[in-house]
């Protein structure tokens, strides 16, 4: 866990990626649901600042699946130029396709979680902000519609089982506070699931 911390100012520059995370995403909807893309990234950086996160880290929360998603290595180079070379670092870490169609899943997945091992402290951070989102979204999903739920991930069933599974097991080698404990109890809770 980090440590405590004084008071964290967001500058104009956090108003600027929001801004372009907002235009980036403007289109794109969370699978399965519809909500805006938006929530989901406005969730991430939220959690980034609640467990003490810097305004760099909370600026790549915003963006950490924009070169996934919108642009690949070009939005890379972008987001470099706007915001410095910490939060590309940040979001490239965390990026596991630069191109269109992706590589096939289970492919990406091995890789971001070979590397998810070595991140910074930083990257590691975001990513778990955001499978603490995810999960928390599976989970409510899992005890709305139960195991349908699945059919909206590339992974189905089994492969994001085997992929949440992993992560808390990286998560939890790599560090000891409140948000690696709620990511390994919803990932207990996922995998327990029975819809009654």
């Amino acid at each position: 866990m980090r440590e405590e911390k004084g008071t964290i100012t967001l500058t104009p520059h956090f108003e600027e990626a929001l801004i372009y995370a907002f235009q980036l995403h403007a289109n794109q909807a969370r699978k399965g649901n519809g909500v805006p893309y938006i929530a989901h990234l406005l969730s991430v950086t939220a959690l980034v600042l609640e467990a003490g996160g810097n305004e760099e880290e909370a600026i790549a929360a915003l963006l950490h699946d924009a070169v996934e998603d919108q642009g690949g290595r070009q939005t890379l180079e972008g987001i470099r130029r706007r915001f410095g070379e910490r939060v590309a670092e940040i979001v490239d870490a965390l990026t596991d396709a630069y191109i269109q169609p992706k590589p096939p899943w289970r492919k990406r997945k091995r890789s971001y979680l070979e590397h998810l091992r070595e991140a910074s402290p930083s990257a590691r951070l975001v990513s778990l902000a955001d499978k603490v989102h995810n999960a928390r979204s599976i989970y409510r999903d899992l005890k709305g519609n139960g195991d349908g739920v699945w059919e909206k991930f590339n992974g189905g069933k089994e492969g994001t089982l085997w992929y949440y599974q992993s992560l808390r097991e990286i998560f939890e080698a790599t560090g000891e506070d409140p948000m690696t404990e709620e990511f390994s109890a919803l990932v207990e809770k996922i995998v327990a699931f029975k819809k009654t």
